[in-house]
């Protein structure tokens, strides 16, 4: 197996299948690929509020939430435009073209050849200049502070701001998504808050002290009334 870099894309694989998940995870693995997985779209969604993702593969037929609602829901939401490559049993012409209409970028039809997926997943990365822009979204930087996002640490200047990990971790998945509001919910499920949304405000309270200027007056750390909170970035 290839060693792992912080430069090889990083996908999103979105399946119910849990035997076919694994494969590809492996696969895909081996073929120079980070690979994190989910086996619905609430899974999913939860990863997409927790890192960034260079692309993702999604299966059409789910429970629960579909892959084409799903692609709509990202699509409409205002998010960074990740590229997605539906994957669905269904192989008509106007499920197809409906994929498409919903927003995304290739589909392909099971079963499909493991090489073949590759080769899709390449040809997007590739037409979209993902390799080029990773490294870009690695740092997210403001003021005179940098966030390593593959590492999850804070710097300012040339040097280390202490964290804890309930600090990282919210500051995590704004950064992931800079300028974007998140709402309270999602951030107490995605930081793991036992369901406490208040638990967001107080932890969101000690990372502005270490942030802010004037933590009373959030230059950064913004809150954004009636849904939660934005990291405003350079």
């Amino acid at each position: 197996m290839p060693a792992m870099s912080d430069a090889e894309p990083h996908l999103l694989v979105v399946d119910d299948d849990a035997r076919l998940l694994d494969l590809l995870r492996r696969y895909l693995t081996d073929n120079g690929f980070r690979v994190t997985t989910a086996a619905d779209a609430a899974e999913a969604h939860a990863n997409l509020l927790s890192f960034a993702f260079d692309l993702i593969v999604l299966d059409v037929m789910m429970p629960g939430e579909s892959g084409l609602d799903l692609t709509r829901r990202l699509r409409s939401g205002g998010r960074p435009r990740v590229p997605i490559l539906l994957l669905t049993a269904m192989a008509e012409p106007e499920e197809r073209v409906n994929g498409l209409e919903q927003g995304a970028d290739d589909y392909l039809a099971k079963p499909f050849e493991p090489r073949e997926l590759v080769l899709r997943i390449r040809n997007i990365l590739e037409r979209r200049g993902a390799a080029a822009d990773n490294a870009a979204r690695r740092d997210v930087r403001f003021g005179s502070f940098r966030f390593d996002l593959a590492r999850g640490e804070l710097f300012r200047g040339g040097d280390l701001v202490h964290l804890t990990a309930a600090e990282a971790g919210l500051l995590a998945i704004l950064a992931a998504h800079p300028g974007d509001p998140v709402s309270r919910e999602d951030l107490s499920q995605a930081a793991q808050f036992s369901g406490n949304i208040r638990n967001v405000d107080v932890q969101m309270t000690r990372l502005r002290r270490k942030i802010e200027p004037d933590p009373r007056f959030p230059r950064y750390l913004q809150t954004v009334r009636g849904t939660g909170y934005a990291l405003k970035s350079e």
